[in-house]
C-alpha cells in the first residue's frame, strides 16, 4: 500500500512536458459499411490518398483510418485493425505545417480556397471518388503476445499465454485479390494439469473482386450482412446493382465443440438488400433465407432481417429479426413459424452534450432438430422467450466533465433468469493536476445474487503521449440471497502503456485483491506490433 501511495505522489509531481502546437482538420463519420467508412469534411483538398485519420482518446491521438479514396468533401477509408469507429465520431487530419509558416496567423494554415469557400450547402458524395487507381494495395494488421498470471495463496500459480494474429492484405500488388485472417493460439500452464494448448482460426479467407460491384470470397469468413450466422467455411459471393445487392452462401458450420472444420454441417442460403445514402438518411437493409443441415438432414431453416440507419446524423436505429420456418417432432417434419430473435435499438444525439439510447430484445433458444435430437421435446416445453430492455443516457454538462447512467432488465414469462442492472459513472477528463479521473458504480440483482461494485480510476499521459499510466481501486460486495452469504473483495491495481514507436506498444498491469485478509496477485503483460 505504501508503494502505491508513493507512485501516486510521484505521478502528481510530474510537470507536463510542453508540446508543439498542432493544426487539425476535423471530419465526422457519416456512414459505415462492412468494407468502408465515410468521413465528411468541409473540404478534402489537402488530404491525399494513403493519409491517416486520427481519433482522440484520453488526449491521445490514435490512428484509426487509412484514406483509400476521396471526393471533394468526403474520404473513404478502411479501419486499422482493432480500431473501434462509430457513426458521428469526430476524426481529425493532422495538417502538415511548413516550419517557416508555423508562426503565421491560424487562418493561414489552410489554403486560401478553403477559407473563402461556403460549405453550408456541401453534400457528401460517397459514390463519387477521385481518379486514383481503383485497386490500391493496403496492408494492415497486428501481432500480439499476452501473458496472464495468477498467484493465489496456498495454490500453485497459474499462467496463460495468448498469441494473436490479425492481418488484412487488400488488393495485393494492386490486384483484385485480398486476404484476411484472424488467428488465436492459447497456452494454459497449470502445474497440476496437463498443459492445454488451443489453436483457433476465426477468420481466414481469400477475396477476389471481379469488378467494383461483384466479389467472391473463399475460406472461413463472417459475413457482416448475416452477422448472426457466425463464421462460414466455404464460398460467398455478392453482387451490387447500384443501391441494391444480392448474395449467396454455400459452406459449412464450424464444429460446435472445437471450432474446427466439420463437413457434416452443411449450410447454404441467399440474401438481398438495399443501401440508401441520401443527404439526411443513410441505411442498409438485408433480408435472407438460410438452411443448415446435419448429415444431409435439415437441422434448421430460417429467415432473417437486419436493418441499420442514420437519420439527420442524430438518430441511429438497428434491428435484427430471425424467424424459424421448420420443425421436426417424432420424425414428422412440418412448416412452422417460430420467432426466435427480435432485437431493436435506437440512439438519439440531441447535441454534443446529450445522447440517449434505448433497446429491447426477445430471444428464444435456437433448436437444431438433428444436433439436439434427444432433447427436442424438453426444449420445446421450455420455449419461453428471454426478454430484455436497456436504457442509457450520457450527459456532458461542462467541457471536461461527463456522466451517464444505464438501466437494464432481463426477464422471462415464468420469472426465471430474472436480473436487473444499474450502472452510473462520472468522469473528469482534465484535472488541474493533470490527467483524467473517473468514478463508476454498478448494482446488479438476480434471483440468487446481489452485487455492488464501486470503482475509481486515475489515468495520465506523459512523455509526449508515449507513456500512459493508470491507477485504480475497486470494491466488490457479493450477497448470495439463498443463504445470505456475503463476500467483500478489494482490488488495488495499476499499469502503464508505453509506445516505443507508431508500430510497437507494450502494456503492463499489476493487481492485488484482498478477501477476508487473504491476498492474491495478478500480472498481465502484452506486446503489440502493428503491421
Amino acid at each position: 500500500m505504501k508503494i502505491l501511495l508513493g507512485v501516486i505522489v510521484m505521478l502528481l509531481s510530474f510537470n507536463l512536458i510542453g508540446q508543439e502546437e498542432a493544426k487539425f482538420l476535423e471530419g465526422r463519420v457519416s456512414y459505415i459499411t462492412p468494407q468502408n467508412i465515410y468521413v465528411k469534411f468541409q473540404s478534402t483538398n489537402i488530404i491525399k490518398i494513403g493519409d491517416t485519420l486520427y481519433h482522440t482518446q484520453n488526449n491521445i491521438l490514435l490512428p484509426v483510418l487509412i484514406v483509400n479514396q476521396k471526393s471533394s468533401t468526403s474520404c473513404v477509408g478502411s479501419t486499422l485493425s482493432d480500431a473501434n469507429v462509430k457513426l458521428d465520431d469526430i476524426l481529425v487530419y493532422k495538417i502538415k505545417i511548413i516550419p517557416e509558416l508555423a508562426k503565421s496567423e491560424p487562418s493561414e494554415a489552410l489554403p486560401q480556397s478553403l477559407q473563402e469557400k461556403d460549405f453550408s450547402t456541401e453534400e457528401i458524395e460517397p459514390n463519387v471518388i477521385s481518379k486514383e487507381p481503383k485497386n490500391i494495395e493496403s496492408i494492415r494488421g497486428r501481432i500480439s503476445s499476452s501473458s496472464y498470471s495468477n498467484f493465489i495463496n496456498g495454490q500453485d500459480p497459474k499462467h496463460r499465454l495468448l498469441h494473436r494474429l490479425s492481418l488484412n492484405l487488400s488488393n495485393i500488388n494492386n490486384s483484385k485479390f485480398s486476404v484476411e485472417t484472424y488467428i488465436n493460439f492459447r497456452q494454459n500452464i497449470d502445474p497440476n494439469k496437463e498443459n492445454d494448448n488451443v489453436f483457433r482460426i476465426y477468420n481466414l479467407a481469400v477475396k477476389y473482386d471481379i469488378d467494383s460491384t461483384f466479389s467472391i470470397m473463399a475460406g472461413r469468413k463472417i459475413n457482416n450482412k448475416v452477422s448472426s450466422l457466425g463464421a462460414i467455411d466455404g464460398l460467398q459471393a455478392e453482387k451490387l446493382f447500384k443501391k441494391f445487392y444480392v448474395g449467396i452462401i454455400a459452406g459449412f458450420r464450424p464444429d460446435i465443440y472445437d471450432f474446427n472444420f466439420n463437413s457434416k454441417l452443411l449450410e447454404y442460403g441467399s440474401y438481398f438488400g438495399h443501401i440508401s445514402d441520401h443527404k439526411k438518411i443513410n441505411s442498409q437493409s438485408t433480408l435472407g433465407i438460410l438452411e443448415q443441415r446435419n448429415l444431409n438432414q435439415i437441422d434448421r431453416r430460417y429467415a432473417y432481417f437486419q436493418h441499420s440507419s442514420t437519420i439527420n446524423n442524430k438518430l441511429n436505429i438497428f434491428t435484427s429479426i430471425e424467424l424459424d420456418l421448420y420443425n421436426k417432432i417424432n420424425e414428422i417434419s412440418s412448416l412452422d413459424f417460430r420467432l426466435t430473435n427480435f432485437y431493436i435499438s435506437g440512439r438519439y444525439r440531441f447535441n454534443n452534450k446529450l445522447n440517449v439510447s434505448l433497446s429491447y430484445d426477445s430471444r428464444k433458444r435456437i433448436i437444431y432438430y438433428e444436433t439436439l435430437r434427444t432433447e427436442i421435446e424438453r426444449l420445446l416445453e421450455e420455449d419461453d422467450s428471454r426478454q430484455g430492455i436497456r436504457f442509457n443516457i450520457n450527459v456532458k454538462p461542462f467541457k471536461y466533465i461527463s456522466s451517464g447512467i444505464s438501466f437494464s432488465e432481463r426477464f422471462q414469462v415464468n420469472n426465471l433468469n430474472k436480473s436487473r442492472n444499474i450502472n452510473g459513472y462520472l468522469s473528469f477528463s482534465k484535472l488541474p493536476i493533470g490527467g483524467r479521473f473517473a468514478l463508476n458504480y454498478n448494482l446488479n440483482t438476480s434471483l440468487y445474487l446481489m452485487s455492488k461494485i464501486g470503482s475509481a480510476n486515475y489515468s495520465r499521459s506523459m512523455m509526449k503521449n508515449k507513456l500512459n499510466i493508470d491507477l485504480y481501486y475497486r470494491n466488490v460486495d457479493y450477497m448470495y440471497l439463498n443463504n445470505e452469504t456475503k463476500i467483500i473483495q478489494n482490488y488495488f491495481g495499476g499499469g502503464f502503456t508505453y509506445r516505443f514507436s507508431k508500430k510497437i506498444m507494450f502494456n503492463f498491469l499489476g493487481e492485488i485483491s484482498t478477501t477476508y485478509g487473504t491476498q492474491n496477485y495478478r500480472l498481465n503483460t502484452k506486446l503489440n506490433y502493428r503491421i
